[in-house]
Formats: C-alpha cells, sequence, structure tokens
C-alpha cells in the first residue's frame, strides 16, 4: 500500500472562524499539492473519502473528473444542520453557504455510506433526488494490535475502583456536563472512579467544572494514541456515552465500538429516538437512556454496576456484537462491492 501525505491547512485545535477558514482551503490546499507531487500523473479505479469534513467536494471533483472512476462517500454526520441543532449556527447566511458545500459533496458521490437506517429519512426530506445513492455502512473498528497504555489506572488515586471511561472527542456535540453531574454523585462513594480521555473544545469547560466542585474521583487525560486505547480500556469496567439531547440526527460513535471491542457495557445518555438506544437494548450491551435526566443516569448506573457484576455472559455480547457487526473487513467488502457496482 502506498500512502501520499498532502500537506493541509489546520483544522484542529483552532477556534471556530479559523477552522472554517482552514476547512474552506483545504481542498485547494491539498489539490495544488497533489499536483506537485509524484502522483499527479496518476489515475484511479475508486475514491472514497470521509466526511467531515464537508469540504472535500471540491478536491474529488478534480481527481473523478480525471480519473473517471466511481466514488464512495463516508458520511458520519449531517453538517450544517447539526450545528443548528447544537445552536451553533443560525439559519442565515452562513448557514446557506455551507448548504451548498454540502450539496456540492453529495453531487460527487456515487454511492453515500450512512451510519444508521434513520439517517436516510434526512435525505427523503432534504435531498430526495440522491435516496437512490444511500445505502447504511456501518461504523468500523479494526482489530488492535497489543500495546502499552500510558495511562496506568493502579498507579493513580482511583486503583482498585469500578471505572466508568470515557475515551473520544470532548466537545459540544457531547453534551458532557451531565457525566461530571454524575461524577458529584458518587463524589462519596470510594468504590467507583471515573476516568475521561480525550480532546476538544469542551476540555477546558469540563477541566474547570472537576476543579470548581473539587471531585476526587475523577481523573481528566489529554488524548493518547488509538492504539493505546484497548490496553486503557482493559483497566475498565464500563464505558460512557454523552451525545447532547438537541441533536436530530443519529451516529454510532467510535468509541461505541472501542468499548464493544474490549468488553465493556455503555452507559449512554443520547438524544431519544437514536437508533444507539435500540443497538444497546436489542444487544444487551448496557443500559441508555434518552432524557438527560440526572436522576435516571444515576439509577442506571446503579444498575449496570450490579448487572456487570452478576451477569457472566456481558461482556462476551459485547465482544460478539463488535466482531458481528463492526468489522473493518465487513466495511471493506461494501465499499468495494459499491464501487465495482
Amino acid at each position: 500500500m502506498t500512502v501520499l501525505r498532502l500537506k493541509a491547512p489546520r483544522t484542529k485545535d483552532v477556534s471556530y472562524f479559523r477552522r472554517a477558514i482552514a476547512e474552506y482551503r483545504l481542498s485547494g490546499a491539498m489539490y495544488r499539492n497533489f499536483l506537485r507531487s509524484p502522483f499527479r500523473d496518476t489515475k484511479f479505479d475508486g475514491i472514497v473519502w470521509y466526511s467531515p469534513t464537508i469540504f472535500l467536494g471540491a478536491l474529488v471533483a478534480k481527481l473523478k473528473a480525471k480519473s473517471f472512476c466511481p466514488t464512495y462517500l463516508i458520511l458520519r454526520d449531517i453538517f450544517p444542520d447539526w450545528a443548528v441543532d447544537m445552536g451553533l449556527l443560525g439559519k442565515g447566511f452562513i448557514y446557506r453557504y455551507f448548504k451548498r458545500i454540502e450539496k456540492l459533496q453529495y453531487r460527487q458521490a456515487d454511492t453515500i455510506g450512512v451510519q444508521t437506517p434513520s439517517i436516510t429519512s434526512y435525505f427523503s426530506n432534504e435531498h430526495p433526488e440522491l435516496c437512490a445513492r444511500i445505502e447504511v455502512l456501518n461504523n468500523w473498528l479494526s482489530q488492535p494490535a497489543p500495546k502499552n497504555c500510558s495511562i496506568q489506572v493502579a498507579n493513580t488515586p482511583l486503583a482498585g475502583r469500578h471505572i466508568f471511561a470515557y475515551t473520544g472527542n470532548i466537545g459540544i456535540a457531547q453534551g458532557m456536563d451531565i457525566l461530571v453531574d454524575l461524577v458529584s454523585e458518587y463524589r462519596d462513594n470510594t468504590d467507583v472512579g471515573f476516568i475521561f480521555v480525550g480532546r476538544g473544545t469542551a476540555v477546558e469547560k469540563i477541566r474547570k467544572l472537576i476543579s470548581a466542585r473539587r471531585l476526587s474521583n475523577v481523573l481528566l487525560f489529554d488524548e493518547i494514541n488509538p492504539d493505546e486505547i484497548p490496553a486503557f480500556l482493559d483497566q475498565c469496567h464500563v464505558g460512557l456515552i454523552a451525545l447532547d439531547p438537541r441533536h436530530r440526527n443519529d451516529n454510532i460513535p467510535g468509541k461505541f465500538l472501542a468499548y464493544m471491542q474490549a468488553g465493556l457495557p455503555v452507559l449512554a445518555t443520547i438524544n431519544a429516538g437514536n437508533d444507539l438506544e435500540k443497538l444497546i437494548k436489542e444487544h444487551q450491551v448496557g443500559l441508555v437512556i434518552t432524557s438527560n435526566n440526572l436522576e435516571e443516569l444515576k439509577d442506571q448506573a446503579d444498575s449496570l454496576l450490579l448487572e456487570s457484576a452478576r451477569d457472566e455472559g456481558l461482556k462476551g455480547r459485547c465482544k460478539a456484537l463488535a466482531k458481528e457487526q463492526f468489522s473493518s473487513a465487513a466495511a471493506v467488502s461494501q465499499i468495494v462491492a459499491a464501487l465495482s457496482g
């Protein structure tokens, strides 16, 4: 396999304004650097790209025209609509501009793979002309290679406790304030601890909340190498998922796959109607609420502590779900079949 890395504007750990400008420049910068590379005359058999970002449509259009090849878009969120749901964006000029960029991206895709069946209703309402191109492509996670983790729970003040772990993005879309509230509910329980690992726009907010409440039963770590996450989760007992209840579209977070692969049941607080609720309940791999109610979340956390201790098949069900529905091999086969068809 040959990997070509193209220099592009920085889009991580910057303000929303700087990120928008950087993503606006993304396609142009990548294409210019592609033309300067040894692969500038390469003809592709197929093009697969991932969204977010929505700003790669122009790049794909140029590569597709050059190679006359089929294309596949892996769509993992509906932007800019989710930003409107979160109150980050109004339906003014900027929103309408982003919608044009969104449509440009969709037009380049011969097939669009979405995470859950319910997302197809968005296309039925907003882009009915694209419905024939839509298929459900489950998220995936490859089997990790064994690797040590820089976080050793046994060397922290939470050693010996039943650990609730959160890994991944810590941003507006996650609505993690309720998880800090849950930590507060357990502040006097020396058998339970919480560890948050990740990066994002809300990290400092969460750090300040923890400090202001003087919570000693939670640790907040910076993002670690993805290869270290399995070794970290092997030291934990329950995986946490939080999605802001204002979300109107579904997604299956990558952290859910990591928890399943590690055999960790999940405690989730998500938006109502999310397909993830049905998945968790059908396969009995954890507990979930859609009310964003702290008392209900605490009750479910207590129940999951008991269930994980007495249900010997819980870990096995989690691992089986990861293997059966979220393998990278299954995703590759589906994408290749679409490109070949």
